[in-house]
């Protein structure tokens, strides 16, 4: 949700700074885009899909998992270079952090995932053991680098409620200058100057 908000900001913000300043939008020049789909095509089988989820042992997921942010690491770091992915660069990185000292998974609190669902559900769940798609529950006190865990969550008011980390947010604000930048004319100028 906050990666959607991010890029739909971006989008409008480099979009409209584009056409106030009467310049084409020139979304950015990333290379190696296959990696983006490389990297998602595990998340999607391992977690999104109930009928592979189910096959895919915890451990096995995991692993996946890792692969997957490896991935995207790689994919950033390739494209370092491009406005807002120094940002993107460090928000990846530190979700793999976190990740690769909890098991493979991002963990979260009982406390915060006490927002996202009934108190029933969160009976039933045991510490340690898969919480949503991607996360683990775990205590604070037994977290590595727990400040990196998703422990971020929208105001009560707020219509979608879902757990997000520091990494997120580094994630976020990384696409939103990437697409809002891209529409400038500063990157319309450069451009220019490249061809």
């Amino acid at each position: 949700m906050v990666l959607t908000l991010a890029v739909a900001a971006g989008l409008v913000v480099g979009l409209g700074w584009a056409r106030w300043r009467r310049h084409p939008y020139l979304p950015p020049e990333l290379r190696h885009l296959w990696l983006v789909f490389a990297a998602f095509l595990p998340q999607f089988l391992i977690l999104y899909l109930p009928a592979t989820r189910r096959i895919f042992t915890d451990w096995f997921a995991a692993v996946l998992l890792i692969a997957s942010q490896i991935t995207l690491l790689t994919f950033v770091w390739l494209n370092r270079r491009v406005t807002g992915a120094s940002i993107l660069l460090c928000g990846v990185a530190l979700n793999l952090a976190v990740m690769t000292v909890n098991g493979g998974f991002m963990p979260i609190s009982p406390q915060t995932a006490s927002r996202l669902v009934s108190e029933d559900m969160l009976v039933d769940a045991r510490l340690g053991s898969r919480f949503g798609t991607k996360d683990i529950l775990l205590s604070p006190q037994d977290t590595r680098l727990e400040w990196l865990a998703d422990r971020f969550l929208p105001p009560n008011w707020f219509p979608y409620q879902v757990a997000f980390s520091l990494g997120d947010v580094f994630i976020a604000l990384g696409v939103f200058w990437l697409l809002a930048r891209s529409g400038s004319p500063t990157q319309v100028i450069q451009k220019g100057i490249s061809t």
